[in-house]
């Protein structure tokens, strides 16, 4: 007869009345694996395309806000590379009269830069895969962040000074460039080729031209698209004049702009993914 000592305890769930299955792991999963699991299967699918186009005319927001206050204090856009194109051209006939157009040509070609790195990153990893739209706009928001940081803790520039271009100007001036291409290949990787954030001009034009401009509110989906996107870029500009003609200047501008950025990017962690939330 064994003694009390020896008898082996049956496992909690058989004293429980409930028999264990053949296909029941032997040890149960952890909760924190549970965890990162469902977090990585979230990541790992692609967002849904149907409403996005809302997440990218926030950015419109934040193209007239950062345009109109660094055109104001650094005298070059940041975003609308035709116009910089322009500076570029005259700059070209009197290089000497001011360094504006030293100053569109970095705009110019970190903007460019940044197209080819952040759409070759899409193209890589997947266009419409959260994690690529996540990291894009921190990557995006990260610059922001910086060029803030060096705006607010340098010496402020004096509004229409362009004869002399010091590196605090230059170094804020190439990030932010570089990361408003990110904005526009979005929208390419979205499928929503017209919603760049960088251009007006042909938005104007299409949704003048278009035959059924005058359909209801929802019969036209893309003539509403085309109508949003000016109407915000003006409130980002209105934004970035209050900013540029206040005492905190161009680091207003950007903290605001860090701000909507960062919301985009909390935007896509939670944006619905491709088969949810209905057509």
């Amino acid at each position: 007869m064994s003694s009390p000592n020896n008898q082996r305890t049956l496992p909690t769930s058989i004293q429980n009345g409930v028999i264990p299955r053949e296909t029941d792991a032997l040890l149960p999963k952890s909760s924190e694996a549970s965890v990162s699991q469902r977090i990585r299967d979230h990541m790992t699918r692609d967002v849904r395309k149907h409403r996005a186009d809302l997440v990218l005319l926030l950015s419109y927001i934040i193209t007239g806000l950062l345009d109109s206050s660094a055109v104001f204090i650094w005298g070059s856009f940041v975003s609308m590379q035709t116009g910089n194109t322009v500076y570029l051209g005259l700059g070209v006939v009197a290089p000497h009269e001011s360094t504006r157009w030293l100053r569109s040509l970095i705009s110019i070609t970190f903007f460019c830069l940044g197209s080819l790195l952040f759409a070759f990153f899409h193209r890589t990893f997947s266009p419409r895969r959260r994690w690529v739209l996540v990291s894009s706009f921190s990557a995006q928001l990260a610059l922001i962040i910086a060029a803030a940081v060096i705006v607010t803790t340098q010496p402020n520039p004096v509004a229409g000074n362009d004869k002399v271009l010091e590196w605090h100007v230059a170094v804020p001036l190439a990030l932010v460039a570089f990361q408003s291409s990110g904005q526009a290949v979005t929208s390419r990787a979205l499928g929503f080729n017209s919603l760049t954030s960088v251009v007006l001009t042909s938005i104007y034009c299409d949704l003048f031209s278009d035959p059924y401009l005058l359909k209801g509110f929802n019969e036209n989906a893309e003539r509403n698209r085309r109508a949003a996107a000016p109407a915000l870029l003006l409130v980002g500009a209105i934004l970035g004049g209050v900013w540029a003609h206040s005492e905190v200047g161009l680091a207003g501008a950007l903290w605001t702009a860090v701000g909507i950025k960062a919301v985009i990017v909390v935007i896509w962690v939670v944006w619905w993914s491709e088969g949810e939330g209905g057509a």
